[in-house]
C-alpha cells in the first residue's frame, strides 16, 4: 500500500476573517478528494518552534457547519517573531531557521500551505528554499496589498465593517450636526478606505497614495454647508500622514510602533478650521473580527481546494491567486515582489472624484 500523504497547514500574520474557510477546504479537499491527512500548526511558524511541535491532526469531524462561519482562525496565529532574526528574552537577536525546519520535519510532513500576507509568505519561503520543503502559499491580507491577486481572503469583510459603520455613523452625525471621522486599517494601502468610502458615502476620503490639505477638506465641508447638508463623514487609513508629511503613530508596550492617531489628529483640525464639532470613531481590530462574509467565505474555499491541487500536481513554489474571475497561481517570489496599492489613475478613485468626493490634490510618496 502506498502510504498516504501528510500535509500541513499553517496561519501566519495578523488575523482575518475567511481563515477558517480556507482551512476547512483543505482539509474537505485533502482527505475527501485524495484521502491524506492534514496537520493543523499552531501559532504559525512559532508552533515549529515549540518542543514539542505544536500541531494537530486536523480531521473532517472538526469542520462543522460553525466553523465556517466564525472570524479568526481556529489555529492560532502570530506576526511576531521572524526566525530568521528572532528576538530573545536577553535583548539578542538569533537566526532559529533551521529549529523551525526541524519541527517541520518532525512532523514527517511531504508538503505545507501556508496562509498569509507579503511579509509571512517572504519568511514561509525563504524557510522553504534552505529546508527543501514543498510549499504553497494563499493570500490573506485585509490591505488587499499582495501583487497578482485580485482579491486576499479578509479584505471584503474588513470592507464590509468599515461600510457598515459608515451606516451607524451617518443617522447620528445628521442628528447632531457634526462631521464623523472613522479611522480605518491600511497599512500602506488605502484599498479598505477607499471601497469603504465609496460605498459608506463618504464626502472626504483620505488614502496613502493621494496627498491633502487641510485647506481642501474644510472647502469641501463649507460647499456641504453652503447646500444645507449640516453633516460631513471623513474616512481615513490609519497610514496617511499629517499634511506635512509625517506618520501618525503609537509606541507599543514591546518598544514598537504601530499606526493609529491620524483620526484624531485631523478631527482636531477639520474642528479648528471649519469650527465644525467633531468626532472620531477608530474600527482597529474591528476589522479583522466578525464572520466572514459570503465573498471572504467563497475565496477562501476556492484557494483551499485550489492549494491541495497544486500539491496533487506537484507544483510548488507557486500561491493561489484570483485574476479575471479565475483562480491561478503564480510563482511565489512574484506576488511578494508585486506590492498593489490603489492605483491613483483606477476607477475606484475615478469613481470618488466623479461623485465629488474630496480625495486629496495631489499624488502621495
Amino acid at each position: 500500500m502506498v502510504k498516504p500523504r501528510r500535509i500541513g497547514v499553517l496561519t501566519s500574520g495578523g488575523d482575518c476573517a475567511g481563515l477558517n474557510a480556507v482551512l476547512r477546504a483543505v482539509v474537505h479537499r485533502a482527505v475527501e478528494g485524495f484521502g491524506w491527512q492534514v496537520v493543523g500548526i499552531h501559532n504559525g511558524t512559532a508552533g515549529l518552534l515549540a518542543r514539542p511541535v505544536e500541531a494537530e491532526t486536523l480531521e473532517l469531524n472538526v469542520f462543522d457547519g460553525n466553523l465556517l462561519r466564525r472570524g479568526g482562525t481556529i489555529l492560532g496565529t502570530t506576526n511576531k517573531g521572524d526566525p530568521f532574526d528572532y528576538p530573545m528574552p536577553d535583548g539578542s537577536r538569533v537566526d532559529r531557521s533551521n529549529e523551525v525546519i526541524e519541527g517541520y520535519r518532525a512532523l514527517d510532513l511531504d508538503a505545507l500551505i501556508g496562509i498569509g500576507g507579503d511579509g509571512s509568505q517572504a519568511i514561509l519561503q525563504r524557510l522553504a528554499q534552505q529546508g527543501g520543503i514543498d510549499l504553497i502559499t494563499i493570500p490573506k491580507t485585509i490591505d488587499n496589498d499582495l501583487g497578482h491577486t485580485e482579491v486576499s481572503v479578509g479584505y471584503d469583510t474588513a470592507v464590509k465593517v468599515a461600510t457598515d459603520a459608515m451606516d451607524q455613523l451617518q443617522p447620528t452625525a445628521a442628528s447632531h450636526s457634526r462631521v464623523m471621522v472613522l479611522e480605518v486599517m491600511g497599512r500602506d494601502a488605502g484599498h479598505i478606505a477607499i471601497a469603504a468610502g465609496i460605498a459608506g458615502g463618504a464626502d472626504v476620503i483620505l488614502i496613502p497614495e493621494i496627498g491633502y490639505s487641510l485647506e481642501g477638506i474644510a472647502a469641501k465641508i463649507e460647499s456641504l454647508k453652503a447646500r444645507g447638508r449640516n453633516f460631513a463623514l471623513v474616512i481615513v487609513a490609519e497610514a496617511v500622514k499629517t499634511e506635512t508629511g509625517e506618520a501618525v503613530r503609537q509606541r507599543q508596550g514591546d518598544g514598537s510602533f504601530t499606526y493609529g492617531g491620524i483620526g484624531h489628529y485631523l478631527a482636531e483640525r477639520i474642528a479648528a478650521v471649519t469650527g465644525s464639532e467633531t468626532r472620531i470613531t477608530v474600527l482597529g481590530h474591528l476589522q479583522r473580527g466578525g464572520p466572514p462574509t459570503d465573498r471572504d467565505r467563497l475565496m477562501g474555499s476556492v484557494f483551499g481546494v485550489y492549494a491541495v491541487d497544486l500539491i496533487a500536481a506537484g507544483r510548488f513554489d507557486r500561491m493561489v491567486a484570483w485574476n479575471n474571475r479565475q483562480v491561478v497561481d503564480i510563482p511565489i517570489a512574484d506576488a511578494i515582489a508585486g506590492y498593489q496599492a490603489v492605483d491613483v489613475d483606477g476607477p475606484l478613485v475615478h469613481t470618488a472624484r466623479g461623485l465629488g468626493v474630496y480625495l486629496g490634490e495631489g499624488i502621495g510618496e
